[in-house]
């Protein structure tokens, strides 16, 4: 077997979406349809410019985002989901009601109250609660 051999469906899977970013960037996107660098920036503002650079990279070089750059000044990039990047929202969809339920039950069990800075971005950007 050579380095380029893939053992598993999961791991061709997780090693093209996998990280803290790339899952996110996905759902973003799905979710506001198209979006600018800036836009990602603040929708992300734990990441920094560099990993979001190398993320947005990664996305377009397996062909899960497009990016349009116009040819204006100042430069205007858009990014937003290819049809292969569009089949993987289900997925991430079931993720995300997941973790939601997760998150809940951790709030429950330990008594915390939920971090509204949090819950502001989702509710913000997955139009959920």
């Amino acid at each position: 077997m050579t380095n380029n051999t893939q053992l598993c469906a999961v791991d061709y899977a997780f090693k093209r979406i996998g990280g803290k970013y790339k899952a996110r960037i996905l759902w973003y996107l799905d979710m506001k349809k198209v979006l600018r660098y800036g836009e990602l920036t603040r929708t992300l503002p734990d990441i920094t410019t560099k990993m979001l650079t190398q993320t947005l990279r990664e996305l377009e070089q397996d062909k899960l985002i497009v990016r349009q750059m116009y040819h204006e000044v100042p430069p205007k990039v858009e990014y937003s989901l290819s049809e292969t990047g569009q089949e993987l929202i289900p997925f991430i969809a079931h993720l995300h009601n997941w973790g939601k339920k997760q998150i809940e039950l951790e709030l429950l069990n330990s008594g915390k109250q939920i971090d509204e800075r949090t819950a502001s971005v989702c509710r913000t950007v997955c139009d959920t609660d």
